[in-house]
């Protein structure tokens, strides 16, 4: 199970921690030296390696080569091929042979791939899960055109323009095609609610839906506040200098900001958000290839947050622009980082249109922290073994036990605070969380696997939502009042009861601690938004408890970063 989870980690991972490198100021003056052991290991080939490779052919030849042989299989090949499909493959091989993180991406699915970083996409705005071969809304995005309407969260849609899409084994692909659309184009759909008769006919006009960036900001007490990012997008900037400002306002002077998961975005938005924590001329971050001549890039003009006592919570799934801020905080001295190594994702992707509307993203240089740190893990074994690390490192304890990462002595950097810090693997936290595998249980896993604490809190809140609204008018209301009583419990087990569930681990108080308290969160989630999750999520969260503890009290903060 333990190697399952990480695979789907691995997934999500690599489908979001690609990073676009956009036009950009470029920082001319040159970095400041912060003193460190040994320069960084350039990848290069061994001598024997450099007298086994072929002499190397003008790139015209190569072209020829590869044109020829495309027209050859086109004419004379034993059956009939599609030529758009082999140069599209041998597009992806060739690029797979570079890295991992070079890629190819068809025209057909460029925009879609795109939206998660340009903050916005065009449809109806609905958050959905199938559940029993039927579209059900999980909840309407916030200010788009389904809220406006009063749909939300447990409806059901059985018809769009009229034609039936329950019980037909309908997917996620087909709810993207028949609801997403062009802005101002109408689309029509017949919803189910509980307790009403017929099927509610809603006309929905598409539009411009928002896709934040930002998943919580909260005060946590009197003075310390939280933000969760997700991802580095167009908008993530406007987001946070928006959070930061409120939670001024309501007195917050110190901040934890929760990058776990987070696998990245545009590097221009990493170093803007570095810029927010670090006084001015100091580095964020440097970039240097061997047709990307070095770009420094440092803090400009006074950030919204260069004072106050500062926190970053960073996991396996923290990559890439997630490092560039963990790092650069890390390297200044100027905050705890708590948590788990990061990913190791050290190499920047520029994109570049092909003629036929499809595009590659292409690796075009390494970044380095300001000690000089490039935290790109080793991928010289090949893209397979690349995209296993993360399994390896479970199966070697690292998850659980600091003492079994190794990091070489040629890697060593110093902070000003002469603190020791290492590159060639992602950011080593400067308090270790193990990974907390008590919900792991054959029980819990296959209840999450099935995707049963979702579908139970859609249908519970549902079906007593009037009842709910009356008693939680807010989530203040509900922290304070909530219970999970044995009737609720109750409800919960008669549900799972129908399903084919490995017994194994039923029993046990901490996993069953941790299925309450995530059934507890998302139904925060359909009664309020995603930050009300997270509010209860993180009263029972070790790394999250972690850093309240640390950022509340001064003399062990300081301590995190002073010298060692």
């Amino acid at each position: 199970m333990k190697r399952a989870f990480i695979l789907f980690l691995y997934i999500i991972l690599t489908a979001s921690a690609v990073e676009n490198l956009h036009a950009q100021e470029i920082f001319k003056e040159e970095h400041p030296i912060l003193k460190k052991d040994k320069s960084e290991p350039k990848q290069t080939r061994s001598t024997k390696e450099k007298e086994e490779v072929e002499p190397e052919i003008s790139l015209n030849l190569a072209l020829d080569k590869i044109s020829k042989t495309v027209m050859l299989i086109e004419k004379f090949y034993v059956d009939s091929t599609d030529a758009g499909k082999i140069v599209d493959d041998g597009i992806r091989a060739m690029l797979k042979k570079l890295d991992p993180h070079s890629t190819y991406i068809h025209r057909k699915d460029l925009q879609q791939t795109n939206e998660p970083l340009l903050g916005s996409f065009e449809g109806i705005g609905i958050q959905f899960q199938i559940m029993d071969d039927t579209i059900t809304v999980v909840s309407p995005i916030t200010g788009g055109p389904s809220e406006k309407l009063g749909i939300r969260s447990g409806d059901k849609i059985i018809e769009i323009e009229k034609e039936v899409v329950a019980g037909t084994g309908v997917t996620n692909k087909d709810v993207m095609r028949l609801l997403k659309g062009p802005k101002g184009t109408l689309v029509n759909v017949g919803i189910y609610r509980k307790g009403m008769d017929g099927l509610l006919d809603f006309p929905i006009i598409r539009d411009k839906i928002p896709m934040y960036s930002m998943d919580a900001a909260y005060k946590v007490n009197d003075k310390v506040g939280y933000i969760k990012i997700n991802r580095f997008s167009r908008t993530t900037m406007e987001e946070f200098r928006g959070a930061i400002s409120d939670l001024k306002k309501e007195g917050v002077e110190h901040l934890i900001l929760d990058l776990r998961n987070n696998g990245g975005g545009y590097l221009r938005t990493a170093i803007e958000l570095g810029d927010e924590f670090l006084a001015e001329n100091k580095m964020i971050v440097y970039t240097d290839g061997v047709y990307s001549p070095r770009q420094n890039h440092k803090a400009t003009l006074k950030g919204n947050f260069e004072t106050g006592r500062l926190v970053i919570l960073i996991d396996e799934g923290s990559a890439s622009a997630s490092e560039i801020v963990s790092g650069a905080v890390q390297d200044w001295d100027r905050g705890v980082i708590i948590g788990r190594r990061s990913f190791g994702k050290g190499l920047v992707q520029k994109p570049f249109s092909l003629p036929d509307g499809s595009a590659i993203r292409l690796t075009t240089a390494r970044y380095y922290t300001p000690t000089g740190r490039c935290i790109q893990k080793p991928y010289d074994q090949g893209t397979d073994a690349y995209h296993k690390e993360l399994m390896t490192r479970m199966d070697n304890g690292e998850m659980s036990d600091s003492a079994k990462i190794n990091f070489p002595d040629s890697l060593k950097f110093y902070t000003p605070n002469k603190r020791v810090v290492f590159g060639g693997g992602g950011i080593m936290p400067d308090i270790f969380i193990p990974m907390d595998t008590s919900h792991f249980s054959k029980h819990f896993s296959a209840i999450l696997r099935k995707g049963l604490t979702s579908e139970f809190t859609l249908n519970y809140v549902s079906n007593n939502r009037t009842q709910f609204e009356a008693d939680y008018a807010d989530y203040s209301t509900f922290k304070a009042n909530f219970a999970k009583n044995e009737k609720f419990m109750d409800a919960f087990d008669k549900f799972i009861a129908k399903h084919e569930i490995d017994e194994k681990g039923k029993d046990d108080a901490s996993s069953r601690e941790k299925v309450e308290n995530r059934v507890k969160g998302l139904i925060a989630r359909n009664l309020f938004n995603t930050q009300a999750y997270y509010q209860v999520i993180n009263e029972t969260d070790e790394t999250f408890l972690k850093a309240v503890e640390i950022i509340e009290n001064a003399k062990s903060y300081k301590a995190k970063i002073a010298r060692n």
